[in-house]
């Protein structure tokens, strides 16, 4: 994921956009830049109830502990809110990843109010598979 910006970054190119049509065509230049998924981690493991669109997302650790994610989806949209999503959690322990609340920057982003509600709810179910797979790790 080197390739996304970090957490600063997203705010500063998201508070550049004019509009909100401008802030959709950044989110999905996001979801471009995410690596591919593996076909073989398309699986019902890492599929993420909840979501109108087919999300996958898959944790591993690395040697020092780190959680590293993957993930697709099979919306150009959607697939750039789990790039938001991993932004927001890359470079984080599993514990950390657990505790995090995320609800304030998708706040600052005002992603909340402009996300339509099956796209809000596919975002929260994203964010409670991963605190619950960090867990689980």
């Amino acid at each position: 994921m080197a390739s996304l910006p970090d957490k600063e970054k997203l705010l500063r190119n998201f508070s550049r956009c004019g509009n909100w049509e401008e802030k959709y065509m950044y989110i999905i230049e996001l979801g471009a830049q995410l690596p591919p998924l593996a076909p073989q981690a398309h699986n019902q493991a890492n599929l993420i109830a909840g979501c109108q669109s087919q999300v996958w997302i898959q944790l591993t650790t690395d040697a020092s502990g780190r959680v590293m994610l993957s993930g697709d989806s099979d919306a150009a949209i959607v697939k750039g809110l789990v790039a938001t999503v991993f932004i927001l959690y890359q470079g984080l322990s599993a514990h950390d990843i657990a505790n995090l609340d995320v609800r304030p920057f998708f706040n600052a982003l005002a992603l909340t109010q402009h996300l339509t509600p099956s796209r809000s709810q596919g975002l929260e179910a994203m964010v409670r598979s991963i605190r619950a797979k960090a867990t689980a790790l």
